[in-house]
């Protein structure tokens, strides 16, 4: 049976041997620097010195170790009092695997740090830093084609049109665009309002950066808060362990577009205004705040001072949306335009097929303009663009065009009294939208500017039909 005087014995020696092989070991390594709790060099070996360009210790001793290597770990290891046991030290095209670890006296206490060389990494990992330079550099360049994708899509000669109401609108973008100033874009579905805002972007100072969209009805709201402000690491079930930047933050320093702000929940306005009114940002999950530099350009088809007055959106928000108001005009009230947008469509199908573009007639101009066009730009190229699929033939006349065009409403009896009016103006309208949305119940109260609740009672009562898609 071993006696504890003979155990501390024991101990005691293979501390001492322990400890004299590892000084051993550090005063013969490829080199090993010791600092005190000011960071101060206080000891120095041969091969680290030489690594250094240095001759004598006395060019080390007493001086701060970030004059020496500024680029050294030490302060962060004498502040936090743990080690960095693996990192790479690159000097004179050399480089090293090197440890680092804090010196402790019997309390505990922090009195320097150690640093070490473990060997000399040129040939063991020449080759993995050759494929990280590799990757960096297609990461730059992915990052840099992300950015380009991300800005300067389309510009305001992309606005096809030479109607009054156009060459108006052209104008207050481009006063619009000078300055830096929230931008409300107002109008129907399918004016163009996105294309717009890219316009906007390229023609501003923050041209060549980001342009981000989201559309905020198209996202359901429990996605809608990671997907635009962005979420701390675990911050939800099925969260990514890392995080994940929300739209706000991947705009800083360009524009973010908000389509449909009318449908943002009331709970993310109050988050939305933190941004535009601080211009920083905070995680979902998270409990720091991030600072973004951008433009907000928000457009919708809603009515927006309606909804302020019945609650669903609120009023200090409207007001700071409402800075640059943009009004589109529909397709019915620039009538003039129609030669030229079925031009510039065309081209554009053409493109796409690598075909040359088809002609359009006078005939068929003019059955376009009989049309109410409630899907308005867009209407007219998914009419276009179906006429082209299913037709053969150099150009479009009436003939070709009919079919894709809604069937005309049937004249209605002579309405009795001011409801029933109103009444079958209402059924009209939404027949309409359901038209131009393909039944889709969501879509078509979205361009109506009403619930989807509402609709949906609406259709019960003048026995239409709809679905959810």
């Amino acid at each position: 049976m071993n006696h504890p005087e003979h155990v501390l014995a024991h101990l005691t020696f293979w501390r001492k041997e322990i400890s004299q092989q590892l000084a051993e070991w550090i005063e013969h390594c490829d080199g090993a620097v010791a600092v005190d709790r000011h960071a101060r060099v206080v000891w120095i070996s041969k091969p680290y010195l030489e690594a250094l360009g240095l001759t004598r210790p006395e060019d080390a001793l007493g001086r701060h170790i970030l004059e020496l290597t500024p680029h050294s770990q030490m302060p962060e290891v004498l502040e936090t009092g743990r080690p960095i046991l693996l990192d790479i030290w690159t000097i004179s095209e050399r480089s090293f695997v090197i440890s680092r670890v804090p010196l402790k006296d019997e309390h505990g206490e922090v009195i320097g740090a150690l640093g070490f060389v473990l060997y000399e990494s040129s040939k063991h990992i020449k080759p993995l830093l050759a494929k990280f330079a590799r990757l960096q550099s297609q990461l730059e360049c992915t990052q840099s084609a992300l950015l380009l994708a991300r800005s300067n899509k389309y510009t305001l000669a992309d606005m096809v049109g030479h109607s009054s109401a156009m060459q108006q609108l052209k104008r207050a973008a481009r006063r619009a665009a000078r300055q830096d100033s929230t931008v409300l874009l107002l109008g129907e579905t399918g004016t163009g309002k996105e294309l717009l805002a890219h316009a906007i972007h390229a023609e501003s100072a923050r041209t060549g950066k980001p342009f981000v969209a989201i559309n905020v009805a198209a996202i359901p709201d429990s996605l809608l808060e990671a997907e635009l402000f962005g979420a701390a690491a675990g911050a939800y079930t099925g969260a990514d362990r890392k995080g994940r930047l929300g739209k706000i933050q991947l705009a800083d320093g360009g524009t973010l577009f908000l389509d449909e702000i009318g449908d943002m929940p009331l709970n993310l306005q109050a988050k939305l205004l933190r941004v535009l009114q601080e211009k920083e940002v905070e995680p979902l999950g998270s409990n720091r705040v991030c600072p973004v530099d951008l433009r907000v350009i928000a457009a919708t088809s809603a009515d927006l001072p309606r909804r302020v007055a019945d609650g669903s959106f609120r009023a200090d928000l409207y007001y700071r949306l409402n800075v640059l108001p943009l009004t589109l005009p529909p397709l019915r009230q620039r009538l003039d335009d129609l030669p030229s947008l079925c031009e510039f469509i065309l081209a554009r199908l053409a493109e796409k097929t690598g075909s040359l573009p088809r002609d359009i007639d006078a005939a068929a101009l003019a059955l376009l303009r009989e049309q109410r066009w409630p899907g308005n730009l867009r209407q007219l190229r998914n009419t276009l663009e179906q006429a082209v699929a299913m037709t053969d033939g150099d150009t479009l006349g009436a003939t070709e065009l009919r079919p894709f065009l809604p069937d005309p409403t049937p004249a209605a009896p002579p309405a009795r009294t001011l409801a029933d009016a109103v009444a079958a103006t209402e059924r009209q309208m939404i027949q309409a939208a359901l038209v131009e949305q393909q039944g889709r119940v969501v879509d078509a109260a979205r361009q109506l500017g009403v619930s989807r609740a509402t609709l949906y009672k609406k259709l019960a009562q003048y026995g239409l039909g709809g679905h959810e898609g």
